[in-house]
């Protein structure tokens, strides 16, 4: 009976340290103190009165439908071997933290903060870090994101962005369609002037027309 009752709370305690949400921690709690007490009862008590152990280890299951707010907007700087993203989080706590640290990519959701879940996640990082390095550190009124670089150097960018004004030279496409590519990349960046220069372009190349460098385009 005693092995049982001992091997029921080494459940619990292992139950407890790994839930989440608050109702199931306190569920847990409370049934680690009736078992820690019917434990003592049970020493002192002598067999005849020695109740049928009856299984209270309850069944947590993880709920996969959590709801997060996005994190969308975060400071961070750099030096030659880490990045540090700032995150403003008042309340978060480290236990109830989740991290998935992989070389191009981040994932961190923080658990019952004030009442919410949030998540701050970058699905392509600027170059690879290392993830076994990477750390996340609890203040007062905000989280610390520190990534290690996979390897040394400065970042343009946090997240990685494809370069738009770069056109396209795989070999077995239509020429022309990766300047029309360049064209369009280029429509979509520039400034009046240059929209309207393109528009022109495009309408002469449609209907056939060769534009006269000499006269330039109104």
């Amino acid at each position: 009976m005693a092995d049982e009752l001992a091997l029921d709370l080494e459940e619990l305690r292992h139950l407890q340290s790994i839930a989440k949400r608050p109702r199931i921690v306190s569920f847990i709690s409370s049934e680690i103190r009736n078992l820690q007490k019917l434990s003592k009862e049970t020493v002192s008590a002598p067999l005849s009165q020695i109740p049928t152990p009856i299984s209270t280890a309850p069944k947590v299951s993880s709920d996969p439908a959590l709801k997060y707010v996005t994190l969308g907007s975060f400071s961070w700087d750099q030096d030659n071997d880490k990045v540090k993203i700032y995150v403003s989080l008042e309340g978060a706590e480290h236990e109830k933290i989740e991290t998935e640290f992989k070389p191009t990519s981040i994932d961190v959701k923080f658990h019952d903060v004030q009442g919410k879940n949030y998540r701050c996640a970058i699905a392509k990082l600027n170059k690879e870090i290392i993830p076994d390095k990477c750390k996340v550190v609890v203040k007062p009124t905000r989280v610390i994101i520190t990534l290690f670089k996979a390897s040394k150097g400065n970042w343009l960018d946090l997240q990685f962005k494809e370069d738009k004004l770069k056109p396209n030279l795989d070999k077995d496409r239509d020429p022309m369609a990766g300047i029309m590519d360049l064209m369009k990349n280029m429509y979509e960046e520039g400034d009046d002037e240059m929209k309207r220069t393109i528009a022109k372009a495009w309408t002469d190349a449609r209907s056939g027309k060769t534009a006269d460098p000499s006269k330039g385009y109104p």
